[in-house]
């Protein structure tokens, strides 16, 4: 899910004039072919507090390549988990218990070595600052010796598996809160060498990692907005450019196209509480839509809108229609009942609840009240204003009238449980379904906009997560349909990712990790290699 704390910093047009000379200049720079140059949002842009994972560098919606860091699990192709820091671990038949074994011939790259108090450190640490990984179900964790780690619960976790991924492992020593993510010290492939904050970073290869050494000695990642990474593309300034779908059928000489399909699904929340001028949460924000609350509004903006169109126009046609937000390659997937693309059905279902056109102006009405309402959307990300402003249109043929409205997440914050807000959500944890639906968690941050409020919902959730891993996602599945059932948000399709690569390279489409809201490229870095080694870019 969004969070703008830690990892959203916008660049801006400043950005692009600081590397002009390097990306736009059209001579470009040279570089061997073991160094590789790439414009990538990986992590959700550049980070705010530089590289740190204890505010939240390497994590984004699950266990994301940290690259600098290392971390006790991993996950392959398949999203099954594999050793990293780790040899083994156990865990206790109530999952109130996590212990792990770690490796002890890691060393952290200023030369000291990494044990088990360094582990316990970095998750006690990201607990204690709450921008990352959800350790809300830690109580705490010790180091027994040099090698084991356990984590205690507060409660039955199965999903803490996830968060063994989650955390980069920095060094209890000389850990400094305010300047680590500037010069940090971690244990894993690679090493920061170069920050120019706003223009890019420089990573090398660190040649005491423990693992499987990556190809490139060298990785330079520059931040650029979407026109100006094309137009470095079109220089061959890059190696590797993310870019935005609307970009995606375009050709240049010297690259492909890269698709990676993804678990990152766009939805339009829905408000399911009356606006009483209550409020909730912490920052104590009024909540609530007097015509999204009616469910009738919900159903039929449901069943009324044409999903297939929204995936065709909105994202370019890269993408897959999705009814429920979980994607169709998680193990709680499930189908859907009800179809789309019915406005008839759509308007029977309003006009049976109440809701008629009393003044011949298109727009249905019930005591007064016209059937309208916003749908906010983050202007930096193209995609989410297109399918607002598309939603918009369609609803206007079963009598809603929804007004797109652009804005930062600072604008939106004070009105995110009030309006629709086109979200982003995928992650390989199915403790994302607690997030959006959980009614205990209604109000906090962004978790539970729509004000969800369902005990049989929540009652599932505690269930899954006290089954094995396996076992539980029946019932993750289960709690998902339950929620869906009152439709508290217009869930569009999953989203691909798409890249130009420059024709030298081969990054392994094979082995790449399924990608969570925001993406990970870097997944698989190890794999990657220039497939033409006597060729110098330029």
């Amino acid at each position: 899910m969004d969070k703008k704390i830690i990892i959203g910093a916008v660049v801006a047009v400043i950005a692009i004039i600081g590397i002009g000379a390097f990306a736009l200049g059209g001579q470009g720079t040279h570089r061997a072919p073991d160094e590789l140059v790439t414009c990538v949002a990986a992590h959700g842009e550049e980070p705010e507090f530089g590289f740190d994972p204890m505010h939240g560098w390497g994590y984004h919606d699950s266990g994301t390549e940290p690259l600098i860091q290392s971390t006790l699990l991993k996950r392959d192709a398949n999203n099954t988990f594999v050793n990293d820091l780790a040899t083994n671990y156990t865990i206790s038949s109530d999952y109130k218990q996590y212990t792990v074994d770690i490796r002890d011939d890691v060393k952290f790259t200023d030369g000291n070595k990494l044990t088990a108090k360094d582990v316990a450190f970095s998750y006690n640490k990201s607990k204690e600052l709450g921008e990352g990984a959800d350790l809300s179900s830690l109580k705490e964790v010790k180091a027994e010796g040099d090698t084991k780690v356990v984590f205690v619960l507060n409660k039955s976790d199965s999903t803490f598996i996830n968060k063994l991924t989650d955390v980069g492992i920095v060094p209890e020593a000389n850990y400094d809160v305010n300047n680590y993510g500037k010069n940090p010290i971690g244990s894993g492939p690679y090493k920061l060498v170069q920050w120019d904050k706003g223009q890019q970073f420089i990573l090398e290869k660190n040649p005491d990692y423990y693992g499987k050494q990556p190809y490139f000695k060298k990785i330079t990642n520059l931040f650029l907005e979407p026109d100006a990474a094309f137009a470095a593309v079109k220089k061959g300034n890059v190696d590797i450019a993310e870019v935005p779908v609307a970009y995606a059928n375009e050709t240049v000489n010297g690259y492909h196209m890269e698709y990676f399909d993804s678990i990152d699904v766009r939805g339009i929340s829905l408000p399911t509480q009356n606006n009483t001028g209550k409020t909730i949460g912490a920052d104590n924000t009024t909540y609530g839509n007097n015509v999204t609350s009616d469910p009738a509004i919900r159903e039929a903006l449901n069943v009324g809108i044409n999903r297939q169109k929204l995936v065709e126009g909105s994202l370019n046609g890269f993408g897959n229609v999705s009814y429920n937000g979980v994607a169709s390659q998680l193990p709680w997937a499930y189908n859907s009942t009800f179809k789309d693309s019915n406005v008839n059905e759509a308007k029977n279902i309003l006009s049976n609840a109440g809701w008629k056109d009393t003044n011949g102006d298109g727009i249905v009405d019930k005591n007064g009240k016209p059937a309208s309402f916003s749908i906010y959307y983050n202007t930096k990300a193209s995609e989410r204003q297109a399918i607002a402003v598309a939603v918009a249109e369609q609803a206007k043929e079963i009598g809603i009238d929804i007004k797109p409205v652009g804005g930062s997440w600072d604008d939106m914050d004070p009105i995110k449980y009030q309006e629709g807000i086109v979200w982003g959500f995928g992650s390989a944890d199915p403790i994302e379904l607690k997030h959006q639906y959980d009614s205990r968690v209604a109000g906090e941050g962004y978790d539970n906009p729509e004000i969800l409020n369902d005990s049989s919902v929540d009652s599932s959730i505690d269930s899954a997560m006290s089954q094995e891993t396996n076992a539980s996602y029946a019932t993750w599945s289960q709690a998902a349909q339950k929620a869906n059932s009152h439709y508290p948000f217009i869930w569009i399709g999953t989203m691909d990712y798409t890249y130009f690569v420059d024709n030298t390279l081969n990054i392994s489409n094979s082995t790449h990790l399924i990608y969570p809201h925001g993406g990970d490229i870097w997944g698989n870095i190890y794999d990657w290699k220039r497939i033409d080694n006597n060729q110098t870019k330029k």
